[in-house]
């Protein structure tokens, strides 16, 4: 089970396809983190089908899975974009975006058939596609002096930290990724272990000398 800062997303494009009376329908699924990429991913497939007599398409951003579009591209309402985004939920995902391309093949195939035929090959995509799951994590900048450094990497080596950035010139900083659900009790533990103090003081001290910690963004 997924914890609250935890989702399931893709680790790279998938493809999938579903034919019907003629008209030919192509998935492609990619992961999305902002409005840039979901862009990006419709114009490479546009593109890819210039041709292509509809670019329908559904996505789904952010961890509260608050943020969605489904657009039917020209098709009937409803019958395109809708039962996209349903196999976006369906298989639990957020941070995607699919796009069917249709290529018709002279004959209508109706609403029920429409909606078959788009959810199909959303389907044929994802049960492809290599999902994972990611934790929301904040990055936070530690700054600090160089009489700190052992304590500093002791501390972050302890609470198994991952390093994403490191900078020692003038002075040193680490860029270090916390869950987001963990972000006050981790930081605390930083205070305490860089600063030699019980996690009691450590509450009660309002900072440690040489040492700064800042938030710098979310991934």
């Amino acid at each position: 089970m997924l914890s609250k800062d935890q989702y399931q997303t893709l680790a790279e494009e998938s493809i999938g396809e579903f034919r019907d009376r003629g008209s030919k329908f192509v998935a492609y699924a990619y992961p999305a983190y902002n409005e840039a990429e979901l862009s990006h991913s419709l114009e490479v497939v546009r593109k890819l089908h210039p041709k292509a007599r509809h670019h329908c398409y559904a996505y789904r951003l952010g961890l509260d899975q608050q943020k969605y579009r489904a657009n039917d591209d020209g098709e009937p309402s409803g019958t395109a974009g809708r039962p996209i985004l349903g196999q976006i939920d369906s298989f639990g995902l957020t941070n995607v975006i699919i796009i069917v391309i249709r290529y018709f093949g002279g004959t209508k195939l109706g609403t029920s058939g429409l909606i078959n035929a788009y959810k199909t090959a959303a389907a044929e995509a994802l049960s492809v596609a290599n999902i994972i799951q990611k934790t929301v994590e904040d990055i936070y900048e530690i700054q600090f002096d160089y009489a700190l450094m052992s304590q500093v990497m002791n501390t972050v080596k302890k609470l198994e930290l991952e390093i994403v950035e490191q900078q020692f010139g003038n002075s040193a900083s680490l860029q270090v990724a916390i869950p987001q659900s963990e972000v006050s009790e981790t930081l605390l533990r930083l205070k305490a272990g860089i600063g030699g103090l019980r996690l009691e003081e450590a509450e009660t001290v309002e900072k440690v000398d040489g040492l700064e910690m800042i938030y710098k963004t979310t991934r």
